[in-house]
């Protein structure tokens, strides 16, 4: 016998398919951000270098738009060639897609793509991440490569609001749909390397990068 979420899934897919053939017949779609003005400094975190995302992994993710690039805080001053050990390194990925319509482009969660390139999971939960604008709740993922481990953290941004889980972000896209005729949005991820620190330190410092590209990014999106 199917169970209850079994059923409800499909479902709403269906529905989330069906509204978008509807509502996409007249959507508005917004101009893209410009991710060439998001800054250099993010308070002490300083961009180290560009971290662009390859053809073959743009045609998996069909965004519109991306934005990569790798920030060190302590001990990197600028024009290091490379970041000092003490250093912490943290990137900031944006996917960014002008519309949702009939489903072909939509963010792919971290769950799956870090899996897939060979990255063990070993805490998947959320946290509260304290803005300018109030607290949001947020993904977080850690995961393990032979030694190599990292903090992930995740959400996805509008010019409207934030969502963690991405079953609300398939319902705000139906209702945005609706109300406002376009179906935007975007992935962001935040990614702190640990090296050899402990996970409650390497979360502290992705949530305080985190928190300075919050703002930097709700000023380039269109409401």
């Amino acid at each position: 016998m199917l169970s209850r979420f079994a059923v409800l899934v499909p479902a709403l897919l269906a529905v989330q398919a069906g509204a978008a053939h509807w509502a996409g017949r007249g959507e508005r779609v917004p101009s893209p951000p410009q991710f060439s003005r998001f800054p250099v400094a993010l308070r002490d975190w300083r961009k180290f270098q560009d971290d662009p995302v390859t053809a073959e992994t743009l045609a998996q993710l069909k965004a519109d738009r991306t934005l990569g690039a790798i920030y060190a805080r302590d001990g990197s001053p600028q024009g290091l060639q490379q970041p000092a050990q003490q250093s912490w390194m943290g990137s900031v990925f944006v996917a960014w897609f002008q519309s949702q319509r009939g489903g072909e482009s939509q963010p792919h969660s971290p769950q799956v793509c870090l899996p897939a390139t060979g990255w063990t999971p070993t805490v998947s939960d959320r946290i509260a991440m304290d803005t300018r604008s109030g607290t949001v709740t947020v993904n977080r993922y850690v995961a393990n490569l032979g030694a190599e481990r990292v903090v992930v953290l995740y959400w996805y941004q509008t010019g409207a609001r934030v969502i963690a889980s991405e079953w609300a972000a398939k319902f705000w896209v139906l209702a945005d749909r609706l109300e406002q005729q376009r179906t935007d949005t975007s992935l962001v991820r935040i990614a702190v390397w640990n090296s050899g620190r402990d996970n409650v330190e390497t979360t502290g410092q992705a949530l305080d990068l985190a928190a300075a590209t919050y703002p930097e990014l709700a000023a380039l999106f269109v409401r």
